[in-house]
């Protein structure tokens, strides 16, 4: 006997409900919040599965297919997607670094999405659960306060060990520089780990609290046990509007005001650091011109202040090109919530876009197949979800979605930490690694709290 099919409603939720949905989420549900915008999903109604990874446009098209066929409630009265675009279904995920390594993303039983001072949550199920007015919402029974805080204390005794020593990721680097010097790949993006075991659970709200706190700019994110504050945006689409932002070239920031204007002037001057962001700009422009009918990028990167770091960024912003429908399902949904732009013709998901860009060269390498080759070859660290894509696609094709970066993997009482740094022509084995120290205090700071 076949299963009931899905089928999703939407209601507006009022704004002084989020703080509560908020604290459920961070508890046990999945988040992904920056300025503008925060979602908070709970359970899974379906798991879309991408057995090989991003590479496989099947598994994409597949994904894009789910969401926009799942249809709406007969009962459901909510404004349609022309009135109120948040009111539809989405997937929510953080993906495999490696493109070819499976990857999941989950439609969420109830994600509610809150953004412009209005919040929408969207409910999928059968029809049996989606009628059912007597069921609790997740969030309705979630107990917070210092009851819970006392039950799920948080740890005060760490320990940190690191899987690769210094000496042996400064080789590491210095043979990364050598088979530049080679010409086998023009750059390469190693990653340190760091181990963190406590003496009680690592709590996910407890690190989103203090990431949120001290990373406002960033996307903080908590997903099955992958949290981190994400300053990189990989990709947002809005209808045929897209844009991101990649980072490459860092420097330590110092406190002083003077002295960081200093370091960030000498950051623009830097001919090596300029180099390098130049090759993620050129790689991102490469990728999105067959799709789009205009991309544009400045020739001058611009820093980026986080609270530690400075980055250089630039902001790249491109307009889609419709494509067939026939090629994907994306915006074809039954529904009359369809966000799709005419009856004929659609444009790439930001998945599939998503699928085209990842790995950037500034989490990767360049050119893309010779770095992911050399990392499989030569990395001696499973980054798994690690600099993966983290984000959400409604099923109208549209979403945002960035790199998985200053992020942990949680697993009871203990924490694996990463970083990555990007080796190029006179890359120095040593600054490298002051580097991976650097970005490694982002997390460093929200879980070890003696």
């Amino acid at each position: 006997m076949s299963a009931a099919p899905l089928l999703w409603s939407a209601d507006e939720l009022a704004l002084d409900t989020v703080p509560a949905v908020r604290a459920a989420a961070y508890r046990s549900g999945r988040v992904l919040e920056r300025e503008g915008l925060a979602i908070y999903a709970f359970g899974t109604a379906r798991e879309l599965t991408m057995p090989l990874g991003l590479d496989d446009s099947d598994a994409v098209r597949g994904v894009e297919t789910a969401l926009a066929e799942l249809a709406p409630l007969a009962t459901n009265t909510f404004p349609d997607a022309d009135t109120v675009p948040d009111a539809q279904p989405l997937a929510i995920g953080a993906l495999s670094f490696d493109p070819r390594e499976a990857s999941a993303l989950v439609i969420p039983e109830f994600a509610v999405l809150s953004r412009a001072g209005r919040a929408v949550v969207i409910h999928v199920g059968t029809e049996e659960t989606l009628s059912d007015s007597s069921r609790p919402l997740p969030w309705a029974d979630d107990v917070s306060g210092d009851a819970v805080d006392r039950a799920n204390e948080a740890p005060d005794d760490f320990t940190l060990g690191s899987t690769l020593p210094h000496e042996d990721f400064r080789l590491r680097v210095a043979q990364a520089v050598e088979a530049i010097g080679r010409g086998e790949l023009d750059k390469v993006v190693l990653v340190r780990e760091v181990d963190v075991t406590a003496n009680r659970p690592l709590r996910q709200h407890h690190l989103l609290e203090r990431l949120r706190a001290l990373h406002p700019s960033c996307c903080v994110f908590g997903i099955d046990g992958f949290v981190g504050a994400s300053p990189e945006l990989l990709v947002r689409r809005t209808g045929a509007d897209v844009v991101s932002q990649p980072l490459a070239g860092t420097v330590a920031r110092s406190g002083d005001p003077d002295e960081d204007r200093n370091l960030a002037e000498a950051l623009l001057a830097s001919a090596k650091d300029r180099s390098e962001h130049k090759i993620v700009v050129e790689a991102i422009v490469g990728a999105l011109a067959p799709m789009s009918t205009s991309v544009e990028a400045p020739n001058v990167p611009h820093v980026l202040n986080l609270r530690n770091v400075t980055h250089l960024a630039t902001r790249i912003t491109a307009q889609l090109a419709p494509r067939a429908s026939g090629n994907s399902a994306s915006g074809n949904s039954a529904s009359s919530n369809s966000a799709s732009t005419s009856s004929d013709a659609v444009h790439p998901s930001v998945l599939a876009l998503v699928a085209a860009l990842h790995p950037t060269p500034a989490v990767g390498g360049w050119p893309k197949e010779d770095a992911l080759d050399y990392l499989r070859k030569h990395e001696a660290v499973e980054r798994g979800r690690f600099a993966g894509p983290v984000g959400w696609m409604s099923a109208g094709g549209d979403g945002e979605w960035w790199l998985g970066i200053r992020s942990a993997l949680l697993d009871g009482t203990t924490a694996r930490l990463f970083a990555g740094v990007g080796i190029v022509e006179g890359s120095d084995p040593a600054a490298e690694l002051a580097e991976t120290q650097l970005k490694l205090q982002a997390l460093l700071a929200a879980a070890v709290r003696p």
